[in-house]
């Protein structure tokens, strides 16, 4: 496989003296639909490549840390302990990340522009979210006409219908857009928590800067899309629904134009010549690897009933959307090794089955009393992103309360069956006496 260069424009081959090593502590939060579960992928199989034992949900949350529940390190199967990455699905709670992962872990999400994300949200869970539920002939139009005539604030899944990716930050997502210190506040937590905010919409810029920061090759960020709907299943917005949805996701829309405007001035940084030439070889390196594994173009996506092997269905949400995967073809074994097919195996498999997979490897490596590399708590906060430092200190935040309810299990897909989730309790922020945050 092809080097892929970190310095630019004079090009080094890594490793090379001089460079750090692959930084291995990672928590990444897992946002719903905005290409995560790719991103998740991805992780995992960086984890198995080096060894490195992941955090993964107790049987009882089924793979995810029991969502919609603030995360607490209850929810962290003792089997997969103690971890060098964790990326299931979570309610943020930084205080609690902070006793379970290395101290030097580095925090990374990713955010999608909010019109085209709640339109996808509307779509996957308009049959398990009551918002949605009630809203005459699924229609979208009908929901943002007059919000609250279907909102529910403290009902069962209320967090797909707004704001939900501050809700999955830690954040209130029903504070009225007119408080605006709340809101900045809130940015500004993100911004000293997360090393770095992906964008959805430009997956591949960000995978260059994520490449920076861990120092880590060019194999180790490649991926397939994961968890995509038919076009059957989208819908086409008319002109008025994406103004209408930022105005009801008004958390969300700052978000994302701060943390939109941030990545840019990050890829500036680097060069834009610099960031087109690793995207190409991006690009390059993920098209070799399709060949390898597909035997020609990209493969072609099918439906869960199309695909022969489970390990590869992708989860329904429902009978009106249907999430398409891939299949191995059935020559793949013909003059590949069983290591190049296992390769090809999990970089398609969905979110669902690799956690499974995931938590029986590192159960009968924690039962033969094998112990991967001891977590290093004790040493100071690589500064690892040479090209592009880190924006800021990851100083230390609120102390959230874990739950004292026992978990809840959600549903066997990306849903949550969890009880209502109550109002989040809300603990100041430092530096705002009346912004508030669960981060």
């Amino acid at each position: 496989m092809e080097a892929f260069y970190l310095g630019c424009p004079s090009l080094h081959l890594h490793p090379s003296p001089g460079l750090e090593p692959k930084h291995t502590h990672v928590a990444f939060l897992k946002t719903h639909k905005t290409a995560s579960t790719t991103m998740q992928n991805l992780l995992f199989r960086f984890a198995e490549r080096n060894n490195l034992t992941v955090a993964l949900p107790v049987q009882s949350c089924t793979h995810q840390f029991c969502y919609p529940r603030t995360f607490t390190s209850h929810f962290v199967h003792p089997h997969t302990l103690p971890p060098s990455i964790i990326t299931n699905h979570m309610r943020f709670n930084r205080a609690e990340l902070q006793r379970l992962m290395p101290t030097d872990t580095v925090y990374v999400t990713i955010l999608r522009e909010p019109s085209s994300m709640f339109e996808s949200l509307f779509s996957y869970y308009n049959q398990y979210c009551q918002s949605f539920k009630r809203v005459p002939n699924s229609s979208l139009e009908a929901f943002l006409e007059d919000p609250w005539r279907y909102y529910r604030p403290n009902e069962k899944d209320s967090m797909y219908a707004r704001n939900t990716m501050t809700f999955d930050l830690g954040g209130d997502k029903d504070r009225p857009p007119a408080d605006t210190e709340y809101a900045q506040g809130f940015v500004a937590e993100v911004e000293r928590v997360f090393t770095l905010v992906m964008i959805a919409e430009h997956f591949d810029e960000s995978l260059v800067l994520l490449r920076h920061l861990l120092s880590w090759d060019l194999e180790d960020v490649l991926y397939l899309k994961l968890n995509m709907r038919t076009l059957s299943s989208k819908r086409s917005l008319s002109p008025d629904l994406p103004v209408k949805i930022r105005h009801w996701n008004a958390l969300d829309a700052r978000l994302y134009d701060h943390f939109n405007a941030s990545l840019w001035r990050q890829l500036s940084a680097m060069g834009p010549a610099c960031v087109a030439r690793e995207v190409r070889l991006l690009q390059k390196a993920r098209e070799r690897l399709v060949r390898s594994c597909f035997g020609g173009g990209m493969p072609l996506l099918r439906s869960a009933a199309q695909i022969k092997n489970k390990e590869l269905r992708p989860w329904q949400p429902s009978a009106k959307v249907d999430i398409v995967g891939y299949d191995l073809p059935g020559n793949l074994s013909q003059g590949t090794s069983s290591q190049a097919q296992e390769l090809c195996l999990k970089l398609i498999m969905p979110e669902v089955q690799y956690t499974q997979v995931l938590l029986r490897s590192q159960s009968m490596r924690y039962r033969r009393g094998y112990q991967p590399q001891a977590v290093q708590r004790s040493q100071s906060p690589k500064q690892s992103m040479r090209s592009l430092p880190p924006r800021h200190s990851q100083a230390g935040l609120h102390r959230s309360q874990p739950p004292t309810t026992s978990p809840q299990g959600p549903r066997s897909g990306p849903g949550s069956t969890s009880t209502s989730a109550p109002r989040p309790a809300r603990g100041t922020v430092q530096g705002s006496s009346q912004t508030q945050s669960r981060l």
